[in-house]
């Protein structure tokens, strides 16, 4: 490839990734998804090229449980379209109760007329999510098709890149 062309991939990937960061982000937000700003901030993308444009890497970043909250997991009574599910464990305390704490999450109050502890909330929470799931929110997979759409179509067609195998080999997670 000449450096002209290196130099339009470097362009066009640049566009695809801000686009598809840009997009996620709006998601997450249009869908109530960004309670703590962790995963809204570690959207991004990485594109690293050789000079000559002989080889390059395109890679998508964000929090690994920025899976879960795109594609959704499935609970045990409840079904999704998704890789993932609860079988055997109830989803982790920790951040749910964090989760909890900046949503306001109060307790309700129990049969004696007091307040049930956070701790039993957080159980509670953790009960439905296993039975109920998690729903997808596509937060990033829609955002990253439309962009897929707009990639020039020589740049599809040269490289012959199909939507999921393009997202297979650019969704990169970062473990936090």
């Amino acid at each position: 490839m000449s450096a002209f062309n290196a130099l339009y991939l470097k362009e066009t990937f640049k566009k695809f990734g801000t686009y598809v960061v840009q997009q996620s982000r709006a998601n997450l937000t249009k869908k109530k998804k960004n309670s703590s700003g962790a995963l809204y901030d570690s959207l991004g993308y990485e594109f690293t090229g050789s000079e000559s444009g002989a080889s390059f890497s395109f890679d998508f970043l964000m929090e690994e449980y920025g899976e879960y909250i795109d594609k959704g997991v499935s609970g045990v009574q409840k079904k999704y379209n998704t890789p993932y599910s609860y079988k055997n464990k109830y989803p982790p305390r920790g951040p749910l109760d964090k989760w909890a704490v900046r949503k306001g999450i109060q307790g309700i109050r129990g049969k004696d007329g007091k307040f049930i502890s956070r701790k039993s909330l957080v159980f509670l929470i953790q009960r439905k999510l296993y039975y109920k799931g998690i729903e997808p929110s596509y937060f990033f997979s829609r955002a990253f098709q439309l962009g897929f759409n707009r990639l020039p179509s020589e740049v599809r067609e040269s490289f012959k890149l199909d939507v999921e195998q393009f997202m297979r080999f650019t969704l990169k997670n970062i473990f936090g």
